[in-house]
């Protein structure tokens, strides 16, 4: 493994669905002036469909398999200097986890199940909640995935209650002492 002053300076940004991922990605991106890449958009983009569309004609297991390319594709252009925004499962398979580390400074944004539920509750874009008991499904999911967004990530940032401005703002500090070291 990479010391923190070899890894990239990417910022990657790792949470369940409806933690902030793209508008925090967004606001790192204003403050640093980074480009931002969203993996669910590279997916789209690959899969000429939407990511519901995908779920729905191909299952999770193919939408999983253009997550892990996507990684290994971005991973192998060697970026630097980048806000990568991810989807929430992201972590599900392990290697996708060790080529994050890789991409450089992962920040796990954590979030409440009532605040992701306050979140996501109007969106019919997420097929993993388009089911009549999306609490249940909220709470195992994010039972299942704790642990594994903990073992991904450098950081770990408390959101429920915090601004965009705040969160970013953390990140940031978090960010300049992991490279410096």
């Amino acid at each position: 493994m990479a010391s923190p002053s070899e890894t990239p300076k990417n910022l990657i940004l790792i949470g369940f669905m409806g933690s902030g991922k793209s508008s925090i990605a967004r606001e790192l991106s204003k403050t640093l002036g980074y480009p931002v890449v969203d993996t669910d958009s590279l997916i789209v983009e690959r899969a000429g469909k939407p990511i519901r569309k995908i779920f729905e004609q191909d299952g999770e297991e193919k939408f999983r398999d253009l997550e892990a390319d996507t990684l290994r594709d971005l991973e192998e252009s060697r970026p630097s200097r980048l806000i990568i925004a991810t989807g929430g499962g992201v972590i599900a398979r392990p290697d996708n986890c060790e080529i994050l580390r890789r991409l450089g400074f992962v920040v796990w944004l954590v979030v409440s199940a009532e605040e992701i539920i306050k979140r996501t509750s109007k969106s019919r874009e997420r097929p993993l909640l388009n089911n009549k008991d999306q609490r249940g499904t909220i709470d195992r999911l994010l039972s299942e995935r704790r642990e594994l967004y903990r073992a991904t990530a450098h950081q770990a940032v408390e959101t429920d209650g915090l601004t965009f401005p705040e969160i970013t703002t953390g990140i940031l500090e978090s960010a300049r002492y992991f490279f410096a070291q």
